[in-house]
C-alpha cells in the first residue's frame, strides 16, 4: 500500500470564512500516484473544521450564518473567561476536523456539486494548517 502526505496552508481574513481547498487537494491526489483508495483531509487546528457542500456564494453565506446562530459567539461561554472564542470549539467539534473521500482512477470522488471547505472559526489567521493524506495503491 502507498501513502503520500502533503500539507497546505491557507491564510484567512475574516471571523467566520469558508476557504475552497477543492483544487489543491486534487492536485495532491495527482501528484500522489495512487490510483484507487483513500483521501483524508484534516486541520490541525482547534478552531477551524473541514466540510464538503457546493460552492455557490449564496449557501456559503447561509452555512457562515447557521453556524453563527449554532455556536452563538455572544453567549457567555465559560471557555470565554479565558480566550474569548468559544464559539469557535464548538463549532470546530461539531463539524469535524476531517473528511475522507474515495480515490478511484486516480481521481478523488466527489459529487457534481460538492467541493472541499476549510471552515474558519477563529479568524483572522495568518496560517492554517490542512494535511491530506491519500492512501491505496
Amino acid at each position: 500500500m502507498k501513502v503520500y502526505f502533503e500539507d497546505i496552508r491557507v491564510s484567512t481574513t475574516r471571523q467566520f470564512e469558508l476557504v475552497d481547498i477543492t483544487d489543491q487537494v486534487e492536485e495532491i491526489v495527482g501528484k500522489s500516484g495512487v490510483k484507487n483508495g483513500i483521501c483524508l483531509i484534516f486541520v490541525a487546528h482547534s478552531t477551524a473544521a473541514i466540510v464538503a457542500n457546493e460552492h455557490e456564494r449564496g449557501l456559503m453565506e447561509d452555512i457562515l450564518t447557521k453556524i453563527k446562530e449554532f455556536t452563538e459567539p455572544s453567549r457567555g461561554w465559560k471557555h470565554n473567561l479565558i480566550d474569548d472564542n468559544a464559539h469557535a470549539h464548538l463549532g470546530a467539534t461539531f463539524l469535524g476536523a476531517e473528511r475522507v473521500f474515495p480515490v478511484r482512477d486516480g481521481k478523488l470522488v466527489r459529487g457534481t456539486w460538492q467541493n472541499i471547505f476549510l471552515v474558519e472559526l477563529d479568524g483572522p489567521r495568518s496560517e492554517r494548517h490542512i494535511t491530506v493524506e491519500i492512501l491505496g495503491e
